[in-house]
């Protein structure tokens, strides 16, 4: 019993000396290694959800024969695996449409919800029209015409 107190006592006075450690770390200090999952930071309690990338999408619809159900295709840009162009890839989803308002062509959102189905974990939500830049009165397409103040040869003849 004294003996393997002794053998303990010496051995926490140890100290490691090699050329790697410099001889200054003890037998104490050195822990084994650890996995940066058990070192998360524990996160304060917070009522909003998650921030999840992709929670909602654009696409087109595509199919519209189901009933409260439509196909939605949406592209994205993604780099090519060899030569790293820019190649646009599409892939088809369904989602939800309870009150079957979405034609073929429309433009729809995509946002994430439970699962509604096997394949529907989405619900189709209209995208707002954008606005078109509208012309103004006395333009009719000329380029330039009106930058200069000159009209156009074509323009000239039917004043003329």
């Amino acid at each position: 019993m004294l003996l393997t107190m002794s053998l303990a006592s010496s051995l926490n006075s140890l100290t490691l000396s090699t050329p790697f450690l410099h001889g200054t770390t003890q037998l104490s200090h050195l822990s084994k290694p650890t996995s940066s999952l058990s070192l998360r930071p524990t996160k304060p309690f917070s009522f909003l959800p998650p921030i999840r990338a992709m929670k909602s999408m654009q696409g087109k619809v595509v199919c519209a024969t189901s009933d409260k159900t439509v196909a939605v295709e949406v592209t994205r840009l993604a780099p090519h695996p060899k030569y790293k162009r820019r190649v646009r890839k599409k892939k088809k989803y369904q989602a939800h449409d309870p009150e079957n308002q979405f034609k073929v062509g429309d433009l729809v959102q995509l946002e994430k919800s439970r699962p509604i189905s096997k394949t529907k974990s989405f619900l189709a939500v209209p995208v707002p029209a954008r606005k078109k830049k509208e012309k103004k009165e006395g333009e009719e397409g000329g380029v330039g015409s009106q930058e200069l103040g000159i009209p156009l040869e074509s323009q000239q003849e039917l004043q003329a």
